[in-house]
């Protein structure tokens, strides 16, 4: 009887022993889990279209393991600062040309880590509702920065209005024009000032967000860049990072996410052109 109550009793302190251990492993598997496979990535955007793109994109890299937290930002220096100091893993807001330029006015070494959409830059009507009755000595506001400006200084030779000088591209600058027919006197101001610019202007080129943030419709523009052309080649919205960010699997996995189908849906489901999808 002694023996009987004893293999009992070993047999018991086993299956115990056996469902702790599983127990155990259990938590253990799931700890690794949790600390292995969930990332959260920071990613500073102007508001629109970047971070409605990126509110979009949440629940898919969710499904992914990772967390997306999305910082707006107005401005156009701030996003690249705060990945420059690290309180940000990656920005989405500018295209190449503008990181280059920023990148040599301030001594860093951004990169892109993908190109997700394409703004059309519109000429906007102000005082003149129609370009072909643009008065000589007009004035045309356009953005300050350097590659912007050439961005709509291009557009304005595109509709005939003005000829740069061979070779000039996406560096002109008002310096580069060597024919003005319509004498026009150029008003450079922030890109994020010309929509409230337009009471005072003839016309304004605008830069495609900024002309959503201010209630303009891109199918209302007097005229916009040719999709097949320079601009379209060159001014693809990205996701920008540090040098040593830039093989980080969760940003890879943005990007990936960023070019997708459900996201190219979404683009031009919601802006009517104004934001083209270029994947």
């Amino acid at each position: 009887m002694k023996n009987t109550f004893r293999k009992i009793l070993t047999i018991a302190l086993t299956l115990s022993l056996l469902t702790s251990a599983a127990a155990c492993g259990k938590k253990s598997k799931a700890a690794n889990t949790d600390s292995s496979d969930n990332k959260t990535i920071k990613v500073g955007a102007n508001i629109t279209p970047h971070a409605e793109i990126l509110e979009q994109a949440k629940p898919l890299l969710a499904e992914r393991g990772i967390t997306l937290e999305i910082v707006k930002l107005e401005d156009s220096i701030t996003p690249n600062t705060g990945v420059i100091e690290g309180s940000l893993d990656a920005n989405y807001f500018q295209h190449v040309p503008y990181l280059e330029q920023f990148n040599k006015e301030n001594n860093s070494d951004l990169v892109s880590i993908g190109a997700i959409h394409y703004e059309p830059f519109g000429v906007y009507a102000g005082r003149t509702k129609d370009l072909k009755d643009l008065p000589d000595g007009a004035t045309v506001a356009v953005p300050n920065n350097v590659t912007n400006e050439a961005r709509a200084l291009l557009l304005l030779q595109q509709e005939g209005l003005l000829t740069l000088k061979e070779g000039a591209g996406i560096n002109a600058t008002i310096e580069d024009i060597v024919e003005n027919p319509k004498n026009i006197t150029f008003k450079e101001l922030a890109p994020e000032q010309l929509v409230a610019a337009l009471p005072d202007v003839d016309v304004a080129v605008i830069n495609g967000n900024y002309a959503i943030e201010g209630g303009l419709h891109v199918k209302d523009a007097l005229a916009v860049e040719a999709n097949d052309g320079l601009a379209a080649q060159t001014y693809g919205n990205i996701i920008a990072t540090s040098k040593d960010k830039q093989n980080d699997e969760a940003l890879k996995i943005l990007v990936e996410v960023l070019s997708g189908p459900e996201i190219k849906e979404y683009i031009e489901k919601t802006y009517g052109g104004a934001v083209v999808a270029l994947h």
